[in-house]
């Protein structure tokens, strides 16, 4: 590999999670000199601190659920589970992280064969000429320019200011998944997907837990999402405090619990718990990156400025992931980075396209969805005429002995054409996978209603759900719909 005349490297990459590997690998792939420098633990959020870790533990405290649920559920299954080793868990869940890392991520940098740099990295220089001081572990600088720059940085927890809290200590969705013991009781600040799989791992896993949210649980999703969610916590023991905002944080000294003193509907009380976990947003991580001087703008929660080709406000710097403040999925950070290098090597001109991305939170029953909500449509104009399938009519549910959840089309009034899928349930994220190829194809209910669907499984439920539409559900045999 040769790089463009005049500078160091083709390309130069701050960060190394998904996004950045996506472009690496792109950009190898195209014949170019890539350098990536990374001032942490290769691999980026996703398989370090987010989706393989906490998925992993998510997995393994839905295994001790179904332990001590399943004869609940199923007549003569008699099953129990013991208290959680929590040390044993997370050492497991580090093995698992681990492995990936090195399998997934540091492998490839040899197999591809960019360069990489373990190092802090800054920009210097001027907008028309830019370059990056990288100051590496040993004491060590160097300066490298680049024909291209591609920020990929990602982003991390972030809290509002409640006085109190920075100096009571809490926990994030990070250190909380490298806890050594099961707190007794647990308050969890936030209503998105973060804060909802986070409660409901530790509920299953043996705390006592009580969640503040802002407005409603996953409040820019399905109002019926939140009611299904809300019912399945209130059955598993966790308490769900709505129209909540703190106030104040400390610790009782005589107990040593953290306290919270909270709004709640207009009024004020106070929570105790032996831990709190924020789970109130994450933001862009840019800090060090000097990005005024070389003409990149950042908007009002740190997030790079970037067109839909994924551009910066300067032509040479490219930015992919979390840190352009677009939607917090590795899969979006990944297609991020592909995306920017066509664009920025080979002036593809492609622009990201959200209209149909799946959004998962992998709680037990999951939520998915893909496309426009019912008000998304209304509010966009669009006359909408819209169904709600009850799991209990979903005969896979059924079998499964678990009808909690839903599956909620958005059509178009007088095409049929499906405009968005919303699911609660088991294998949710599967419809909404399966919701990404209908939407694509601009399908109407009335096919997806007539469309083959092996029986006994959830994504049957999307052909009934079609179906009802025009035919009374509660009639239809269940082997022959």
């Amino acid at each position: 590999m040769s790089s463009v005349q005049g500078f160091d490297v083709d390309l130069a990459i701050i960060g190394s999670g998904g996004g950045a590997f996506a472009a690496a690998i792109r950009a190898t792939n195209l014949g170019k000199s890539v350098l990536m420098i990374e001032r942490s633990t290769v691999g980026g959020t996703c398989v370090n601190t987010g989706c393989v870790p906490s998925k992993a533990l998510l997995a393994a405290a839905e295994a001790r659920h179904v332990a001590l649920d399943a004869s609940g559920r199923f007549p003569g299954i008699a099953t129990s589970a013991a208290p959680v080793d929590m040390p044993a868990l997370v050492a497991g869940k580090r093995a698992l992280v681990e492995g990936m890392r090195a399998d997934k991520y540091v492998d490839l940098i040899a197999d591809y064969g960019w360069d990489f740099r373990q190092g802090t990295a800054a920009f210097a220089g001027t907008p028309e000429e830019p370059a990056l001081e990288i100051s590496t572990p040993g004491g060590g600088r160097e300066s490298v320019t680049a024909a291209r720059y591609l920020v990929a940085t990602g982003s991390a927890p972030w809290v509002p200011p409640v006085p109190g809290l920075e100096e009571t200590g809490y926990l994030t969705s990070t250190t909380a998944m490298e806890l050594e013991e099961v707190p007794e009781s647990l308050l969890v600040v936030g209503g998105g997907y973060v804060a909802l799989e986070q409660a409901q791992l530790f509920a299953r896993l043996g705390s006592k837990v009580t969640m503040l949210v802002r407005s409603r649980l996953a409040s820019a999703e399905e109002p019926e999402v939140s009611l299904a969610l809300m019912s399945v916590f209130a059955d598993e023991g966790i308490r769900v405090i709505r129209r909540a905002t703190l106030a104040s944080v400390d610790r009782d000294t005589a107990t040593g619990r953290v306290r919270v003193v909270a709004s709640v509907a207009g009024g004020e009380e106070t929570f105790q718990a032996d831990q709190l976990l924020m789970a109130t947003g994450r933001r862009a991580v840019i800090e060090g990156l000097n990005l005024d001087a070389v003409g990149v703008k950042t908007g009002d929660r740190g997030e790079v400025l970037v067109k839909n080709t994924l551009v910066s406000t300067n032509p040479r710097i490219w930015a992919a992931g979390d840190v352009t403040g677009h939607r917090e999925f590795v899969y979006v950070a990944s297609a991020h980075g592909t995306l920017a290098v066509d664009n920025a090597f080979n002036n593809a001109g492609r622009e990201v396209d959200y209209r149909h991305l799946p959004r998962v939170a992998f709680t037990s029953p999951a939520m998915a969805a893909v496309g426009l909500t019912d008000q998304e449509a209304n509010g966009s104009g669009v006359s909408c005429e819209c169904r709600v399938l009850p799991l209990e009519y979903v005969p896979r549910a059924l079998v499964n002995r678990d009808t909690r959840g839903f599956i909620k089309l958005v059509a178009e009034n007088g095409t049929g054409k499906i405009l968005g899928l919303t699911a609660v349930g088991k294998e949710a994220g599967d419809l909404a996978a399966a919701g990404v190829y209908i939407l694509e194809a601009g399908m109407t209910v009335e096919q997806v209603a007539n469309l083959w669907s092996p029986y006994l499984t959830m994504a049957e439920g999307i052909k009934i759900a079609a179906q009802s539409y025009t035919t009374d559900i509660t009639r239809l045999s269940c082997c022959a719909t």
